[in-house]
């Protein structure tokens, strides 16, 4: 009898030890793995600047898509209405590009991005597409996303704000 509760609290030791490891374990790796990318995403969310270069309704219906999202803070999110205003995007983390409204202009926004700039041109479909000269120009840029619905632009800027580097 004394063998037996010998074996088993040698056996209780052992699991006692593996279920200790795999909690030490599992928090070095959560701490490594996720706690980094909820922390860039929350800081992105909180600090990073978004331009919208839209005109008229689109414009103030872009912004009332990130705004009512509960995602994005309306102060971090600023209008380019006219290719006169486009200096206010300057220091934005974010350019997204109604493409219908600014197709004629696209060259000029292509120069004023950045390497760790996000540039996401939303081009619903039923308005038209984009050439495949031009896809191929935004093709040649970093961190450039093309979307054609809503729901998706929602993911692709918060998939940007994660992915574009920190200053």
């Amino acid at each position: 009898m004394d063998t037996l509760i010998f074996i088993l609290n040698i056996m209780g030791y052992a699991s006692s030890i593996i279920v200790i490891s795999s909690i030490v374990i599992g928090i070095v790796l959560w701490v490594k793995g996720i706690f980094p990318v909820l922390l860039r995403l929350g800081n992105g969310l909180a600090r990073k600047k978004i331009a919208i270069f839209a005109k008229n309704n689109n414009s103030s219906s872009l912004k009332n898509l990130l705004i009512d999202s509960g995602l994005f803070s309306k102060n971090n999110i600023y209008s380019v209405t006219s290719i006169n205003d486009i200096g206010v995007a300057e220091n934005k983390s974010i350019y997204l590009v109604f493409w219908h409204d600014w197709q004629d202009n696209i060259d000029e926004i292509l120069s004023r991005v950045k390497d760790n700039t996000a540039l996401i041109v939303y081009a619903p479909q039923e308005l038209g597409f984009i050439p495949k000269e031009t896809m191929a120009k935004l093709n040649g840029k970093r961190n450039v996303v093309v979307t054609n619905f809503r729901g998706r632009l929602l993911n692709d800027i918060t998939t940007s704000i994660i992915t574009t580097s920190y200053k």
